[in-house]
């Protein structure tokens, strides 16, 4: 038992149990005012209706970035071929308003010089390994149908993995077993691989930045973009 100011006797319990009490209180205020914040910000969010453009609230398909060749079509067995066998879509720059290289440079005269071009080619930009690098590095200059190893070896444009492969070697062991690149088929069909150049601008291969893809699709909001109620 204690004594207060005024002379009124109470047990030492009493006074103990008020700062608890004070405690509880205030944790109380604390979890109460949270709780409120929360329950703001979830009424404060925008309708789906007025959040089309993005944000979770939108599915997006092939539609949305057509630079992607999501319609190429798998090529058909060749008559012949061996069941299970790659086949390889034509490379680039073989088309037939441009290949045969030798169409117009059999008669020309070899020039070694790293040099802007202005006469032919002249949206080729150079950007690709050490800065005195030129055409004929990988391109044979005797011979402009075909491309030279390091060693000498010519090989076909459709082997330029070969000649990529000299620099590139742990990237070469990934395309080669089908982690680096795009292999596509059927298990039993027709399959079919891509070259480096399909990808990667021989000339220039660092592919500049993109744009970062919107967040995934929300499921239980999937139904709200295609304007029906989940």
């Amino acid at each position: 038992m204690i004594a207060d100011d005024g002379g009124n006797r109470r047990n030492v319990g009493d006074t103990l149990r008020l700062p608890r009490f004070s405690s509880l209180i205030i944790m109380l205020c604390i979890f109460l005012t949270i709780s409120l914040l929360i329950l703001f910000t979830i009424l404060d969010r925008p309708p789906v209706s007025q959040a089309e453009a993005g944000g979770g609230y939108r599915s997006y398909g092939p539609a949305d970035f057509p630079e992607i060749g999501f319609d190429v079509i798998l090529p058909e067995p060749q008559p012949g071929a061996v069941a299970g066998a790659y086949t390889l879509p034509p490379p680039p720059f073989s088309d037939e308003d441009i290949f045969p290289c030798s169409g117009c440079h059999e008669d020309t005269e070899v020039d070694p010089r790293r040099r802007e071009l202005v006469d032919y080619h002249e949206e080729i930009l150079l950007n690709h390994g050490p800065e005195d690098r030129w055409c004929f590095d990988c391109h044979d200059p005797a011979d402009r149908d075909h491309l030279r190893l390091a060693n000498g070896s010519l090989i076909g444009f459709d082997e330029s993995y070969r000649l990529c492969g000299q620099c590139h070697g742990t990237i070469f062991r990934d395309w080669r077993r089908g982690i680096h690149g795009r292999r596509r088929g059927y298990w039993n069909g027709a399959k079919s691989y891509l070259l480096c150049a399909h990808c990667h601008d021989p000339h220039a291969p660092h592919f500049a930045a993109i744009k970062p893809l919107p967040p995934k699709l929300r499921p239980e909001l999937l139904g709200m973009n295609q304007g029906s109620t989940p």
